[in-house]
């Protein structure tokens, strides 16, 4: 497959220029918000982004289910058609909308939650694209921005033969990449249950400086954090500046979700499995601490209590967005019912859930095409198991 863009492309193996650098070929332009479609559809018992109380007086009314907000990058990943082949040999490939965070703010409306997604796209064919996908996907897009001087961001994911990825990423610079503090919709994120977001804006500047104001402006609200590092050294100048950059956040958020690779890169290189060197990351005002161990499911840590979840077998085809689609399924339950951070029976079922949202992301190909509904999961944790 042969892939044509207009503009300069850079493949990059790491980032060419250092955080507070970035040289643009064209000023930011400020962009005004894309029209917002979105109009969550009448009551579904909790599907959607609304639910229906019955008052005293007997006349239901509708209230607005607690809305998540997911800040950082959304882009288009090209997964090959056929797993364990190298980019170079791959016959042809899918192109599927992603990015972390905006893939869990689709996964966590596709569960029937209330989700907004935040971050800056290129004024570009694939960033109107992705913007569709959100409305498609019932997600508030009113905090997202378009940049005529940066293209959307691309990601050729390849996928070994055993399900696993690697990615060569376009974006020297990608849209996501500049945007900036007064381009935060503050009244968006404020009004948020929670504010989930990754690493990858904390690597260059201005998104490093728009990504620290949002999350203090959410803290400052009593908004919970939710924080996936979501590791990605080839973005990063150095490991050291990934280690650093991770890190450099870490004791703000009140939820975090690793995975066992990570622990042993912010660890410099201890056993991700030894329990006291999960604790060295548990910092003292963390509720909850997840650790994703793929198909055998999660850890959870607070300071009350810890354990693991098993997960669902399945047979992996892709497992592109399995983390998020995890993330995506626990913050649907916490945003709803906060009081699960202290009951560990309760939370395990969530966690189960989660797990669940997980292995049938990787039954399909790309992430957010793959993303499960609360339905589909709900059939899936009732089937026997073989």
């Amino acid at each position: 497959m042969a892939l044509h863009c207009g503009g300069s492309f850079t493949f990059t193996s790491v980032v060419t220029n250092p955080p507070g650098s970035v040289k643009f070929s064209q000023p930011i332009v400020k962009a005004s918000v894309f029209p917002s479609t979105h109009s969550p559809p009448n009551v579904r018992l909790n599907f959607k982004g609304k639910t229906k109380a019955i008052p005293e007086n007997g006349s239901p009314e509708t209230k607005e289910s607690p809305l998540v907000v997911c800040f950082g990058e959304m882009l288009i990943d090209f997964v090959p058609t056929v797993s364990g082949l190298s980019l170079a040999d791959a016959p042809a490939f899918k192109k599927a909308p992603g990015g972390a965070p905006a893939n869990v703010a689709v996964g966590i409306s596709r569960l029937g939650g209330s989700s907004a997604f935040i971050g800056k796209v290129g004024e570009d064919e694939f960033g109107y694209m992705l913007a569709d996908i959100l409305k498609e996907n019932n997600v508030n897009s009113q905090g997202m921005r378009f940049d005529p001087g940066a293209r959307t961001a691309l990601a050729f994911v390849t996928l070994r033969s055993d399900g696993e990825r690697e990615f060569m990423f376009y974006r020297n610079p990608s849209a996501d990449m500049p945007l900036q503090e007064d381009e935060l919709d503050l009244d968006l994120i404020t009004k948020a249950k929670i504010f989930h977001y990754g690493s990858i804006s904390l690597i260059t500047e201005p998104c490093k400086s728009a990504h620290i104001a949002a999350a203090k402006a959410a803290k400052e609200a009593g908004v919970f954090l939710s924080y996936d590092p979501n590791l990605r050294l080839p973005l990063w100048p150095s490991a050291d500046s990934a280690r650093e950059g991770i890190l450099s956040i870490w004791e703000t958020a009140d939820i975090i979700k690793i995975s066992e690779e990570e622990i042993s890169f912010l660890t410099n290189g201890e056993d991700p499995y030894d329990g006291a060197v999960v604790r060295k990351l548990f910092h003292p005002n963390l509720k909850l601490l997840l650790v994703t161990e793929g198909a055998e499911g999660c850890r959870y840590y607070t300071k009350e209590f810890s354990g693991r979840v098993t997960g669902m077998k399945v047979d992996a085809v892709d497992t592109t967005g399995a983390g998020d689609a995890f993330v995506a399924g626990i913050l649907s339950q916490l945003a709803t019912d906060p009081s699960l951070l202290q009951k560990e029976e309760q939370l395990r079922e969530s966690l189960r859930f989660a797990n669940a949202c997980g292995a049938l992301t990787v039954t399909e190909r790309g992430a957010i095409p793959a993303l499960p509904t609360k339905e589909t999961v709900l059939n899936a944790l009732l089937k026997p198991v073989s």
